[in-house]
């Protein structure tokens, strides 16, 4: 009898930390093509650009926008909508999981601490990508075009993509901390909708009052803008060359996220589980 059950324990799998953490992800991904949760970010982004483009693009347009075209201005604007709605459904995901306890659950069997982090975290960058596809898809329906070569390109969605990794530690971090998951994805609406609307992805700085210029101009999501629409570049000479004065701000920004809500993201979970 013991050896019969030594032989069952020799048997037993024994799965890599990599796995765990792709059995996890895999979790948190297929649903979301069976329960339309992709369907509805490609429906959120198709309607962001809808909502910004068609009301705006004659009333901003104009000598001064400082691009050939509305569309090719917004299209950085449209982007990051798209990444924070993304975001959104981590911190939703995170605070479902913290409220039914299954963070507890984890805790109890075998796997490493951080891999549940890890797997909603691999999740809300999937969605990003996503997210980044079909709003580009949209900019080119509405006639965005990059103009600075491949590098350019993928620097591009390297920043945009970090930009979403950054979002994703913070928004998870808030919503393991919450109790409430439909509340905290209605409360993350308010500084996407205010952060993006006193932006300079919605009109050029010179555009806003006076007294909020340094506002606008210095807040995480302009300095992201400026460096997005560097590498994007455009048929007209406005647009500033690509150079680390446009790019250090922006990066300087997620990375300075990233520093901030990594550790606090990995206490706040082990905290709560």
């Amino acid at each position: 009898m013991t050896a019969s059950l030594a032989t069952v324990a020799q048997k037993r799998p024994d799965p890599s930390g990599a796995q765990q953490w792709w059995v996890l992800t895999t979790r948190l991904i297929a649903p979301t093509l069976r329960n339309g949760e992709v369907a509805v970010g490609v429906v959120v982004s198709v309607a962001a650009t809808a909502s910004l483009y068609i009301p705006l693009n004659r009333l901003m347009d104009g000598p001064d926008l400082g691009m050939s075209s509305y569309a090719q201005y917004l299209l950085p604007l449209i982007v990051l909508q798209a990444i924070a709605f993304a975001s959104i459904s981590t911190a939703f995901r995170a605070a479902t999981d913290s409220v039914k306890g299954i963070n507890r659950r984890f805790q109890s069997l075998p796997i490493a601490s951080l891999t549940p982090l890890a797997a909603r975290i691999a999740a809300s960058v999937y969605r990003c990508a996503i997210g980044l596809v079909v709003a580009l898809g949209c900019g080119y329906a509405i006639g965005f075009r990059f103009h600075r070569g491949p590098m350019a390109i993928a620097v591009f969605c390297l920043l945009v993509m970090l930009t979403g990794l950054a979002l994703a530690f913070l928004a998870d971090t808030i919503g393991a901390n919450s109790r409430n998951p439909a509340s905290t994805a209605q409360w993350l609406l308010l500084p996407q909708l205010i952060f993006g609307f006193l932006s300079v992805g919605i009109q050029p700085l010179h555009r806003f009052p006076g007294w909020i210029q340094p506002v606008v101009d210095n807040q995480p999501i302009s300095r992201v803008v400026y460096a997005m629409q560097a590498l994007a570049g455009d048929s007209q000479p406005g647009v500033p060359p690509i150079t680390w004065s446009v790019l250090a701000p922006a990066l300087a920004w997620v990375v300075g996220m990233i520093a901030v809500t990594l550790p606090w993201a990995i206490t706040v979970y082990r905290r709560r589980s």
